[in-house]
């Protein structure tokens, strides 16, 4: 069975930096998708980063040049680096995993099967 647990979110001052972790269990395909997405109070969830197993990676506008999606395969550990917070960027944010998801899709919160419970972040201005 497939777990994937979260951690790292937290309360920052804008500009601040944080940095999320997802581990993941039970999840042996060699080939996979992995990504963050993120839920505002009253929003739909939406895709923040993707990335692959061969590390290609893809990121949503409103994040690029400030976040960094990256992973440890040694680990089973995805990692979400962000930098230069912005109040916008608060959040629930979760770990998202799929055996594959072709790339124009990688943001898209439906091609993915398995999903973290989330964590929090919070970015005061």
């Amino acid at each position: 069975q497939v777990q994937l647990v979260e951690s790292g979110g937290g309360s920052v001052q804008a500009g601040g930096s944080l940095r999320l972790s997802c581990a993941a269990y039970g999840y042996t395909y060699s080939t996979y998708c992995m990504a963050w997405f993120r839920q505002a109070p009253g929003k739909e969830r939406e895709g923040v980063a993707a990335i692959d197993s061969d590390a290609v990676v893809s990121y949503a506008d409103s994040v690029k040049g400030r976040f960094t999606i990256s992973q440890d395969n040694a680990k089973n550990t995805l990692y979400l680096q962000m930098n230069s917070l912005k109040p916008e960027d608060t959040a629930m944010y979760y770990c998202a995993a799929s055996h594959w998801v072709g790339y124009p899709k990688r943001l898209g919160r439906y091609e993915y099967n398995y999903w973290g419970q989330g964590t929090q972040v919070t970015v005061s201005s």
